[in-house]
């Protein structure tokens, strides 16, 4: 069977409310979604995050440098297409939204040749359809929700509502001191049920500052500890993140924005994370997702992939390594891909875990009025 067609859609989501992270504000979600068709009328659904404005590029890149490799090609040839596809863009990308591009059409044929198979994408790959440890993912700072830490505790609640024991908050985007307030706030709230991580996506901007952060998020924790501590320093850091590693008692983890199994290998031998959070639609999709998670294997090295939970609970349940599956609430309105999902085939989760869909490939189908309603029109 080979590929006949490949259609590419943008579409921008806004938050609910106002939304800001460490180092950004938050307006809406891009996301670019690929279907390949082959020649049996088969389809697959492949997908990534753009970012806020990347929409756009991330589309032209499959429009432009991708889909002239995979059209006409053999549906089985997943390797090697990633490999010519890689080598065609050597000189416009290798990394950024072109990899992002790359990684949402690697992802449409994996669903599509699990679609074929009639299978669940994990059983296509040797794993089990099982429920996975997971931990609800948020914290991010929303000023319409009140005092800082009176917002961590609802939101703490929440979670535990839904069956959560297990969070992750951010940090980063206060004082030190304020942040640890919101820490302290949301380890009381958790008691000893549970874990918090923290995420301060990139706030700190050297290793004094980074550790002078963490003890003092370690004191304001008290006996209960933090679970881990998420990319404190820039993404290119690694030196960085592995001299903090070696300074601090808290894991550190990191790589939600690292690309390919190279810059992976480069966060191994630095020793740079005890957790690496590669994501599917950022790396270069589930064929690189699983080269990465093999070698972090090789090593001792835990796998908590970043977003895409529809997608990752597939990737984990067939990996050995896996430590927790990232989980959002889409009630939260920040990670919004979900809106786009009939809602029989949205994410199934309870006591602290996720569920693996028995549907064929990803398990997952858009509502087409939702795509049409958030639809970014083409140039």
């Amino acid at each position: 069977m080979t590929i006949t067609r490949i259609r590419t859609r943008v579409v921008a989501i806004p938050v609910d409310r106002p939304t800001r992270m460490s180092n950004r504000e938050l307006n809406d979600r891009q996301y670019l979604l690929v279907e390949l068709e082959d020649d049996s009328g088969a389809t697959g659904l492949g997908y990534t995050y753009a970012g806020v404005t990347g929409g756009a590029l991330t589309k032209r890149a499959v429009d432009d440098l991708l889909a002239p490799v995979y059209l006409g090609a053999d549906v089985n040839d997943v390797y090697g297409l990633w490999g010519r596809a890689y080598q065609e863009t050597l000189l416009a990308g290798r990394r950024g939204a072109v990899l992002r591009a790359l990684s949402a059409i690697d992802i449409a044929l994996w669903d599509l040749r699990a679609k074929r198979a009639g299978l669940p994408l994990v059983n296509l790959l040797g794993g089990a359809v099982t429920a996975l440890p997971a931990y609800a993912s948020g914290g991010y700072y929303r000023p319409d929700d009140g005092a800082w830490t009176d917002a961590v505790r609802a939101e703490i609640r929440f979670n535990a509502a839904q069956g959560f024991t297990d969070h992750k908050i951010k940090v980063g985007g206060l004082s030190v001191a304020e942040d640890a307030r919101r820490v302290a706030a949301a380890i009381e709230t958790i008691g000893d049920t549970g874990r918090l991580a923290l995420d301060a996506n990139n706030a700190y901007r050297s290793v004094p500052e980074a550790q002078s952060a963490i003890e003092a998020f370690e004191r304001a924790a008290g006996d209960a500890g933090i679970w881990w501590f998420e990319e404190p320093l820039t993404p290119d850091a690694v030196a960085g993140h592995a001299e903090l590693a070696r300074r601090i008692r808290t894991p550190v983890a990191t790589g939600e924005i690292h690309q390919t199994r190279w810059e992976f290998r480069h966060l191994i031998e630095s020793g740079a994370a005890a957790i690496l959070q590669a994501d599917a639609g950022v790396v270069g999709g589930v064929t690189e997702w699983v080269r990465i998670a093999h070698t972090a294997d090789s090593f001792g090295l835990r796998m908590a992939p970043h977003w895409h939970h529809n997608l990752h609970v597939h990737l984990c349940g067939a990996t050995q390594n896996t430590l927790v599956v990232e989980f959002f609430a889409l009630d939260k309105g920040i990670y919004n891909f979900e809106q786009l999902l009939t809602p029989e085939t949205r994410m199934t989760y309870g006591d602290n875990k996720v569920r693996i869909s028995e549907r064929p490939g990803i398990g997952i189908e858009l509502d087409e009025a939702a795509v049409a309603k958030y639809l970014v029109e083409a140039a």
